[in-house]
């Protein structure tokens, strides 16, 4: 399988970080494919999933290197002891400048999820101000738990869905922007000796390019 070249953030004998880039599936269907495959040349070995980032997000992912790293890394993922720190660009003005959203998840079929107060799962989601932009806000968000699509439907239930987002939002809106909006820039966890660490994913080009458009559009007179 041919792709993008892939950027390694971290190794060691136990685990592999990279940066993955938008549009590459992090795991895919019957264990072939997707962002494995193309990591092949860096570690040939089977190498164990711990969380996935979605196919239109990009930044830091995690990956074990054998069964008992992946166990430790799993627990840590259970305990909530994994931080994780994401960017995203949402339409509109956010009025205030941080805030929880905590609003139980759910999948509602055709791997649409949404928030469901009675059926849904707990799920809690902090987010702060970064910037603000024409017609759009730039965030920081911190998922305290890790429920599929989480931060992309948190956002889109307080009415400032990513942009980007083809599933969550306005369509015609979302269609404009040339990716989802949403990168991981950080993820800090322990290895099994204690030591934390912490690895970083620079904002991509893509990123990049589309607040780079907003930002010229706000200085316009």
């Amino acid at each position: 399988m041919t792709g993008p070249p892939i950027r390694v953030l971290f190794e060691n004998d136990d685990y592999l970080a990279v940066d993955k880039p938008e549009g590459v599936v992090s795991v895919a269907e019957a264990g072939k494919g997707g962002l494995p495959e193309l990591l092949k040349d860096l570690f040939p070995g089977k190498l164990y999933p711990v969380h996935r980032l979605d196919r239109g997000a990009s930044g830091v992912i995690v990956f074990a290197k054998n069964a008992v790293a992946h166990r430790h890394l799993n627990g840590e993922f259970d305990r909530r002891e994994v931080r994780k720190i994401y960017q995203a660009l949402v339409d509109g003005a956010v009025a205030a400048n941080h805030g929880r959203i905590s609003a139980p998840l759910r999948e509602f079929g055709s791997g649409r999820m949404g928030v469901d107060p009675k059926r849904g799962k707990p799920s809690s989601t902090e987010w702060k101000l970064a910037e603000r932009l024409e017609g759009a806000t730039l965030v920081r968000v911190q998922p305290a738990t890790g429920r599929r699509h989480q931060i992309r439907v948190h956002l889109y239930h307080i009415g400032h869905p990513i942009l980007g987002d083809l599933r969550y939002g306005n369509r015609a809106r979302q269609e404009r922007i040339p990716r989802l909006m949403l990168h991981a820039l950080e993820v800090e966890f322990a290895l099994p000796s204690g030591e934390r660490v912490t690895v970083e994913a620079p904002v991509p080009r893509s990123f990049e390019e589309v607040l780079g458009g907003l930002r010229k559009r706000k200085r316009k007179p």
